[in-house]
């Protein structure tokens, strides 16, 4: 296991990617890799085809050139493994698909229904099918998420994967680094919000999808942010509360109730000192 030294989204992506595949069943285990996200199966066109095409010449020369330089151990310009796309086959493409089609209904989960999702069971990330093109032209169904065994005698199953230990590993870091940060490392509840901050990652972690963002250090960091502000929040109640029982009882609260209270006696004492002076002028 390699130690992360650093964070981008492009190392995250790919975990994400690598932990949704544990959850996920595929006629061939070279299906995994997708070409383009769309909503459904009407948006198959020839603009979605040759868009396909595009993304998948520039992600094997991108896959070429770093296999070159890997074994060459140095610089290799990247133009020499340029792919022409027009010269793919359709057959070739993967189309991931994003629906709830093989996911069960449930329609007691929740009342108000706002959205799909809320119709059926719930999943730990949007779930998907990956669909290509056969010998015939015909488009088939080679791959589903939440899913164990074939695509026509398979059955549904959320829980048959799990994160990657790569993927934790960097929830991890950015909760350690986030810690470091000047406006929260100052706490005395540092480590509070910090573990706090990895549960929140270990639920929502995977929810982050690829079809609307390319981006989930954003989606993370939000979260943490989040998970930071909450133990604050509640541990400021807290505090509040433990001083209102001291003062009720005659005794001295904390220091920051005792440094509030000398602020507002200044700032009441700056005020009256500023009214005298402007009615001394006036007379």
């Amino acid at each position: 296991m390699k130690k992360i030294k650093y964070l981008t989204n492009r190392d995250l992506l790919a975990e994400i990617h690598r932990s949704k595949n544990t959850f996920c069943s595929y006629v061939d285990p070279d299906y995994h890799q997708y070409d383009i996200i769309l909503p459904n199966l009407e948006k198959i066109n020839l603009r979605t085809i040759a868009e396909a095409k595009r993304n998948r010449a520039a992600r094997l020369a991108k896959e070429a050139h770093e296999t070159a330089v890997a074994a060459a151990g140095k610089k290799i310009p990247a133009k020499q493994f340029d792919v022409d796309y027009r010269k793919m086959e359709k057959k070739d493409l993967i189309f991931r698909i994003m629906t709830y089609e093989h996911i069960p209904g449930d329609l007691s989960r929740k009342k108000t229904k706002k959205s799909t999702a809320d119709s059926h069971v719930k999943v730990n990330f949007p779930p998907f099918q990956h669909w290509k093109f056969d010998e015939k032209d015909n488009l088939i169904c080679v791959g589903k998420s939440h899913w164990v065994g074939g695509m026509h005698n398979g059955e549904f199953d959320p829980n048959c994967g799990k994160a990657t230990n790569e993927l934790a590993l960097m929830w991890m870091k950015l909760c350690e680094r986030y810690a470091t940060r000047g406006n929260v490392r100052g706490y005395t509840y540092n480590d509070e919000m910090r573990g706090q901050a990895i549960l929140q990652l270990a639920q929502i972690g995977l929810q982050f999808d690829e079809s609307k963002s390319q981006n989930p250090f954003a989606y993370y960091t939000a979260a943490v942010t989040n998970s930071f502000v909450r133990i604050i929040n509640i541990e400021k109640r807290n505090q509040n509360i433990r001083d209102d029982i001291l003062e009720m009882n005659g005794m001295n609260p904390s220091w920051t109730r005792q440094n509030e209270g000398n602020k507002s006696l200044n700032g009441s004492t700056k005020a009256k000192s500023k009214t005298k002076t402007k009615s001394r002028k006036r007379s």
